[in-house]
């Protein structure tokens, strides 16, 4: 029955670490840091880096036992924001642009001091579709936030799970 809560929790603590949310951390780790991601896109959405850079702090204060460090934390990254750009997603049979697609892509260095093999230097990218009647700068806010989340769970996920 203990067991069954366990799993239910989506907390299973494993020998040599603990999972939380799919979070595989060795016990030896107790901070992360998180460098400030600069923006060196051609095009540049001008809260973009900040947005990335809180989001993956809250991503690891949430979602770990891993205290917020300034720097060198166990656990530690950094990086930049390398493309950010908006094209045409999807055309009609009369040649209009139907739907538009906003790329960000994210150049990250995760160094995992606990475990060295573990560490990587890796590129994310997610996009979202929007509407090509909508101006991005209408919208740029929400679908910044909306791939920043996905980007955010890409490298939760490469850096703090055995998967």
């Amino acid at each position: 029955m203990i067991v069954c809560a366990l799993l239910q929790s989506g907390c299973i603590f494993m020998k040599g670490g603990y999972s939380l949310s799919g979070a595989s951390i060795p016990e030896a780790a107790k901070t992360f840091s998180v460098a400030y991601f600069p923006n060196n896109a051609p095009m540049v959405s001008p809260t973009l880096s900040t947005m990335l850079t809180e989001a993956l702090k809250d991503k690891f204060s949430r979602q770990t036992k891993l205290q917020l460090v300034e720097e060198g934390g166990d656990f530690a990254f950094e990086g930049e924001i390398t493309g950010y750009a908006s094209t045409t997603a999807s055309v009609s049979s009369d040649d209009y642009a139907l739907l538009n697609r906003l790329t960000i892509t994210v150049r990250v260095k995760f160094t995992n001091a606990v475990d060295p093999n573990a560490s990587f230097t890796q590129t994310f990218s997610q996009f979202t579709e929007y509407d090509s009647q909508q101006l991005l700068t209408d919208i740029q806010s929400s679908l910044d936030e909306e791939i920043v989340n996905q980007l955010v769970t890409d490298i939760f996920m490469a850096s703090a799970s055995n998967w």
